[in-house]
């Protein structure tokens, strides 16, 4: 156990291995060292910090902050790469074990058909594209490759559907709540992605058994406008409320390559920084350009300018491919300001090497999709990415355990400075 005892003041408390003598659940083995696990619970596991105030370690600090500015913001995003990515690699140190990635499986439940218009979206009605409206998945359906899914290693299953909302769908909506009982029993996290929620649709969600929710920002608010008109940047965000209000994990992130500007890039950095509850997981994607739409190629990730669109009038400097220095920098600086949040390396991993990745992964990134689809583009094998974790050292996590401690912090690497608020010690197990 580790505990802290209360002082005056502050109490600087370094952390001193002593592993539990029964892992139970909370434990798990590295050879003859059982190593201790944090809560999977965010809030459980961000509760036993919550007089935390600072941590130090390699000259660098860092806190869990909801007061940021864009100015601080745009200053860590443009750091020199090399002073950016040794600050996130220590950040994510401090904080999490870096050996350990999530594995996620993003599974399209209901393709194509969708009334908005997303800029970048092949799965609208207004885009011309190869994907074709399909019904929503059997029940069965999904429970298959969601098996499928565990056999392959991967620990979270999401499923997407291609609405603007759930609205009144009162069907669908009763055998997607099927679909979380069913994949939650097989010992698997649960995300969905189905558009707007209101609070009641998200409440039954949370009692089906839902982990997570997936509600993307997309882009900064000034940028936003843009790329979508049918939905508001307030809609994304009530929706988001709405699911950390019934106690379901929130997954928010964004896209690169949507012919934002770097500030907008901070922009969104600083709304998911600045939630009331900074999201359990943060995706960053780079766009994985579709032809027939706005944001569709002619080459690769540079933008098809259609008459008409939002994003027809944009010139020849905002149309930049997306590479991996663009995603490590986004990535470094998500970790370095949401350094409790779980930062997913999302779509368009296809198009980035091994040594890329390493590169995203050594930014902080310590979770990712996984199989043969990401919703309708295609995305690396299950066999590829074990293959990957092995070159790496990765170990997957597993589901419904919470994330390893920082071996640093095990090791009393980590200065942590606490409020002495407490009445009693703090006991981590």
């Amino acid at each position: 156990a580790f505990a802290s005892s209360p002082a005056p003041d502050v109490v600087v408390d370094k952390y001193v291995s002593a592993p539990p003598e029964s892992a139970g659940t909370n434990g798990a083995s590295t050879g003859d060292q059982q190593r201790t696990r944090l809560p999977n619970d965010e809030r459980e596991r961000n509760s036993l910090y919550d007089d935390e105030t600072v941590r130090t370690m390699g000259g660098i600090t860092s806190s869990v902050r909801h007061d940021w500015t864009k100015d601080e913001i745009a200053s860590i995003y443009s750091l020199p790469f090399h002073e950016l990515m040794y600050r996130a690699s220590t950040v994510h140190r401090m904080y999490w074990d870096p050996s350990e990635v999530q594995q996620c499986t993003l599974l399209s439940i209901k393709t194509g058909g969708c009334t908005e218009d997303c800029s970048y979206c092949s799965q609208s009605t207004r885009h011309d594209t190869f994907v074709k409206p399909t019904p929503t998945m059997k029940v069965k359906q999904v429970l298959e490759a969601a098996a499928r899914a565990k056999e392959a290693g991967s620990t979270r299953f999401c499923m997407g559907a291609a609405w603007r909302e759930l609205g009144n769908k009162s069907n669908a909506f009763e055998r997607i709540l099927e679909m979380v009982r069913g994949v939650n029993g097989m010992g698997l996290e649960v995300c969905c992605t189905l558009g707007m929620l209101n609070a009641e649709q998200a409440r039954r969600l949370k009692e089906a058994g839902l982990t997570a929710y997936n509600h993307n920002l997309d882009t900064s608010p000034e940028h936003y406008p843009n790329v979508i008109t049918t939905r508001s940047y307030q809609d994304r965000l009530d929706t988001i409320a709405n699911v950390r209000d019934a106690g379901i994990s929130v997954c928010c992130g964004g896209i690169l390559g949507l012919g934002e500007k770097d500030s907008d890039r901070v922009g969104l950095l600083h709304v998911l920084a600045t939630l009331p509850a900074h999201p359990e997981s943060v995706p960053v994607n780079a766009l994985v350009s579709v032809k027939g739409t706005p944001l569709g190629d002619l080459g690769v990730n540079a933008l098809v300018s259609v008459e008409g669109t939002p994003l027809g009038d944009l010139d020849e400097s905002d149309r930049d491919d997306v590479d991996a220095f663009d995603m490590a920098r986004v990535i470094a600086t998500a970790r370095i300001v949401m350094p409790r949040t779980m930062v997913r390396l999302s779509a368009g991993r296809l198009s980035f090497s091994d040594a890329e990745q390493y590169m995203m992964f050594s930014a902080g990134a310590n979770s990712i999709f996984n199989g043969d689809k990401l919703l309708t583009t295609a995305n690396p094998e299950f066999d590829e990415d074990q293959a990957l974790f092995a070159k790496l050292g990765f170990v997957g996590k597993p589901a419904h355990k919470g994330p390893m401690m920082s071996p640093a912090e095990e090791k009393g690497e980590v200065e942590i400075v606490r409020h002495a608020a407490a009445a009693e010690p703090k006991m981590y197990a």
